[in-house]
Order: C-alpha cells, then sequence, then structure tokens
C-alpha cells in the first residue's frame, strides 16, 4: 500500500502545532525562558520568511535584509522613548517607514543583478547601521531600552504569553498569505522573472515592477518581525542592522529550503535551538555550529525542506518494494 502520509506537510503542521502550545508548557513547568526563546524563534521566523519571498521566489540575494528589523525596532523604542505606547501606531509608522525605505532603496537597487545588487543592498543597510549608531540622543552604539512595550487597546506585548500569541498569529498569517501571492499571477511573474527575465520582460511583463512590489511586501513584513523583536528583547540597538544579522537571516533561509514558506520556519527553529544547546556546551560553539551548517547544506541542497521532500520519496519507493515483495 502506497504511503500517505506527506512529510513535507505532516512535519511543518506539527512545529507550528509545537510552537502553539511553547506558553501552555511554560505556565505549567514554570520555565518563562521557553517564552523567551520560542518568542524570538517565532519573531526570526517571520523575517526569514519575508526574506524568502525575495529570495527564494524572486532570486534577489539581499545581504542587507536586516534593515527592515531594525527599522522596525527603532520605530518601536523611538516612539516609547517619546512616550508613545500606541501598538497602532508603532505598527503604522513601521509599515509605512519601511514601505518607504524599501520603495527607495529597491527602486535603486534592483536596476543591477548579481554580486551588484549584493553590494547595494549591503551598502543601504550599512548606511543605516552607521546612522542608529550616530543617534546620541537614542543611545547610540550603546542601544536604547524600550521604556513600554506596545499596546492594542487591553493587549500590551509587555506580557510574554501575549507578545507569543501575536507573533505566533502573524507569523501563521505570512505563511498562508505568501503561499497564496505566489500561487497567484503575481508570484508565477515573479518566479518567471526570477528563471529568464528577459524573456518575461518580452512577453510584456513589467518585471522590474513586479520584483519592486515584491521587495516592499518583503521590507514591511520584515519591520513588523523587528516590532515584535523590540517588544520581545525591551531593547534596540544598531547591531540588528548589522550585516551579520542580513546574513544569519540569509543562513535561516538556505537552512530550511529556498522557495518554500515553511522551509523559513524549519531554518529559524534548528538554527536558533543548536545555537542555544551549543552555547551550553562550549564557548567555541560558532565553529561547531558553522561545521553543522556545512553538512547540512551538503547533503540537501533544498535545506531541512527539501531533505523531507527527499525522504519521502525514500520511504514511499521502500512501500513499494515491500508491496512487490509480498
Amino acid at each position: 500500500m502506497e504511503m500517505k502520509l506527506n512529510l513535507r506537510t505532516a512535519v511543518p503542521l506539527l512545529l507550528l502545532a509545537v510552537l502553539a502550545l511553547v506558553p501552555l508548557y511554560a505556565t505549567f513547568a514554570q520555565q518563562p525562558f521557553y517564552l523567551t526563546l520560542f518568542g524570538r524563534i517565532v519573531v526570526f521566523a517571520i523575517a526569514a520568511v519575508s526574506l524568502d519571498l525575495i529570495l527564494g521566489y524572486g532570486g534577489m540575494v539581499s545581504f542587507g535584509h536586516a534593515l527592515y528589523l531594525g527599522l522596525g525596532a527603532y520605530v518601536v523604542g523611538i516612539l516609547s522613548y517619546h512616550g508613545m505606547d500606541n501598538g497602532f501606531l508603532h505598527l503604522g509608522v513601521t509599515l509605512l517607514l519601511c514601505a518607504v525605505v524599501g520603495a527607495v532603496t529597491g527602486l535603486l537597487s534592483l536596476r543591477t543583478t548579481g554580486i551588484a545588487f549584493i553590494m547595494i543592498t549591503l551598502a543601504f543597510a550599512q548606511m543605516f547601521y552607521f546612522l542608529a549608531v550616530g543617534l546620541r540622543q537614542y543611545g547610540g552604539d550603546d542601544g536604547l531600552p524600550v521604556s513600554a512595550g506596545s499596546r492594542f487597546g487591553n493587549i500590551t506585548l509587555d506580557d510574554p504569553a501575549a507578545l507569543y500569541y501575536v507573533a505566533f498569529a502573524v507569523l501563521c498569517l505570512c505563511v498562508w498569505a505568501g503561499r497564496r501571492l505566489v500561487d497567484a499571477r503575481f508570484g508565477m511573474v515573479l518566479r518567471g522573472a526570477r528563471q529568464n527575465d528577459r524573456r518575461m520582460r518580452a512577453l510584456g511583463y513589467p518585471t522590474l515592477r513586479y520584483k519592486l512590489v515584491a521587495y516592499v511586501i518583503s521590507a514591511m513584513t520584515c519591520g513588523v518581525a523587528g516590532m515584535l523583536y523590540a517588544n520581545l528583547t525591551h531593547f534596540v540597538s544598531p547591531a540588528y542592522m548589522a550585516w551579520t544579522a542580513s546574513g544569519e537571516l540569509i543562513v535561516m533561509v538556505v537552512l530550511g529550503g529556498l522557495g518554500s514558506f515553511f522551509g523559513p520556519v524549519l531554518g529559524s527553529a534548528a538554527m536558533l535551538l543548536i545555537e542555544e544547546w551549543l552555547k551550553g556546551m562550549t564557548e567555541h560553539w560558532m565553529i561547531i555550529f558553522g561545521a553543522l551548517i556545512v553538512v547540512a547544506v551538503l547533503v540537501s541542497r533544498r535545506g531541512l525542506y527539501g531533505l523531507l521532500g527527499d525522504l519521502q520519496v525514500r520511504l514511499a519507493r521502500r512501500a513499494r518494494t515491500a508491496e512487490g515483495k509480498a
């Protein structure tokens, strides 16, 4: 009998179910640390999913995507510093700021391709990084504590459980909306432009416009992740915009699997959990972690999500072979 279990669907759904139950387990086990750890996983999963839209489906390797994570965080930090804790204001300013910055930087960056695009996105991120370092009123290089979390009516993100569930809901929405977007005509054109941009333009599609819209959507989504991250850490820092942070997002996407919105969720969970485990073992954890990433990429170039597909095929073949022998 042919195996009916689809691992590429079952495992991500199981992961989402586990993430949904984390606050209950943290309360039962009296371990609030789990809320912080998995809250970080969920927030970075949102940022990684946003990057996957342009990297996995659009072929745009942005090495400065953490810029928008930092912008969202600084919106919360600066507005809270001035006594404004209205969450709807935080969200509105974050979306508007990331949309404007994404549109301007994207319009310039998308006129190039390959290594030039990578370097321009990195340059823009570093410009904003040094701008944040120069904001002495808001802590400069030392960062800025967030005095008050975002408040949405009766819901305040100062409450760890409320913040976690809001972040988890945003993650589920991003995965669902992203899947619908890439399956629509917009996504078809975006993927076609990735394969052969010249041919798509010859067919009459304004590929630059499609790429720019995808870039702006990605920037706004990552900005929301930054807003949630500031509420999680109660702190904002220029380090959120550093090129190393952008590199970590790329690793999450590649590790989880390019071009699959569940892949970045798997990648962020795997990366942050392994990182936390190795930190408890040795102070030289980066050496081991780097080797593990190399092994994971060599084993499956399509990431963990692709590895699930390979395992699915192997199990199906074994099931058919066992049937034939029977």
